[in-house]
């Protein structure tokens, strides 16, 4: 499909889960293709901690996020105009995503006043995405997508869908859906949302990066994700393996010579061992490093084979092996999850 009319934006639905509302997707931008379903390593202020653009690039990622307010902070946006932008700043020459925030004095009486809810009403979110629109001053190179707020209120939740379905944006958030709620509210908001967004526009699911939710999601109609927990789960010495995680500081890893997964092609994988990763965490920022490195290979990894189940006409099958291997027997699949991918034909076995 072409790009509507002043966006820097072409999104084309390649294959489509004939059981769950999965889809495999390609967004054309500006700093190229990115391939959905995705996941959006986080930059806070123009690095990824514990990797760098390089690395990022030589992994495969497509596009990866900057934190617009902390960036405005620090270091400012004098800093940003005379670089030309994040990409200089950062030198990244593939996508970014970011927040635009449209009057910077309203970001500032935010932050000094009275703190903004936690969940903003539909109202608010509905002016500050018009506000954001009339603000965007580069339509054909920045895509503005619209922010679903409603918390856990359905209602609220709808009446927000219906109004910012009416913009035209290039594409939508689903947002209030990653500060710690229960899972059994979480997916039945991220399904209302998705069952209200338009098939022809790519859904982004905010601050959502659990494997387990990144599968569930995608069932549920998600194309995009991105989350800080592969980064700061990495800080912590915990490294991500397809059945669970490896707390690699723990000394049962001390005299443990395999790599952190023998079937990861990341290159932390490819040359060290549990042992040495598990040494240098004593002494060393490199242990964080190398899994870090590794962390984002395994989500990037995971979105891969997600995408290419949906081409194959798999998904269903992989979803069913993914659960197995995470969690082993049936007993121990969160039950939220079992009741999430019911609702899109999955009976788990």
């Amino acid at each position: 499909m072409a790009a509507p009319r002043g966006h820097a934006l072409v999104y084309r639905v390649l294959a489509e889960c004939p059981i769950t509302k999965a889809r495999a997707c390609e967004l054309t931008l500006p700093h190229g293709p990115v391939k959905t379903p995705v996941f959006m390593p986080v930059g806070t202020q123009g690095t990824m901690k514990g990797i760098t653009a390089d690395q990022l690039r030589d992994l495969g990622c497509e596009i990866c996020l900057g934190n617009t307010y902390h960036l405005g902070m620090r270091p400012g946006p004098e800093v940003m105009k005379k670089v030309n932008g994040l990409h200089g700043f950062m030198n990244w020459d593939r996508n970014l995503l970011t927040l635009l925030f449209p009057v910077k004095c309203n970001m500032a009486t935010w932050c000094t006043g009275r703190p903004p809810p936690p969940h903003p009403p539909p109202e608010i979110s509905i002016r500050w995405l018009d506000r954001c629109l009339a603000a965007n001053k580069h339509p054909e190179k920045q895509n503005l997508f619209a922010i679903i707020q409603g918390g856990l209120d359905a209602q609220l939740r709808k009446k927000c869908l219906e109004e910012m379905t009416k913009r035209n944006v290039p594409g939508f958030a689903i947002g209030g859906l990653s500060g710690g709620e229960e899972k059994d509210h979480f997916w039945k908001m991220v399904t209302l949302s998705t069952d209200h967004l338009p098939r022809d526009k790519p859904r982004y699911l905010m601050g959502v990066g659990y494997a387990t939710d990144l599968v569930v999601c995608v069932a549920l109609g998600c194309d995009m994700f991105d989350c800080v927990f592969p980064t700061r789960t990495a800080r912590f010495g915990s490294a991500l393996v397809p059945w669970g995680s490896l707390q690699i500081k723990s000394k049962q890893f001390a005299k443990d010579f395999q790599p952190i997964d023998k079937d990861c092609k990341c290159p932390t994988c490819q040359r060290y061992t549990r042992a040495y990763i598990h040494a240098l965490f004593k002494s060393d920022t490199a242990g964080m490093h190398h899994i870090t490195v590794h962390n984002i290979a395994y989500q990037l990894n995971l979105m891969r084979s997600v995408r290419e189940s949906i081409l194959k006409g798999h998904f269903p099958q992989f979803i069913q092996d993914f659960m197995k291997i995470m969690y082993g027997t049936k007993d121990k699949y969160p039950k939220w999850a079992v009741d999430a991918l019911e609702t899109v034909n999955i009976t788990l076995n």
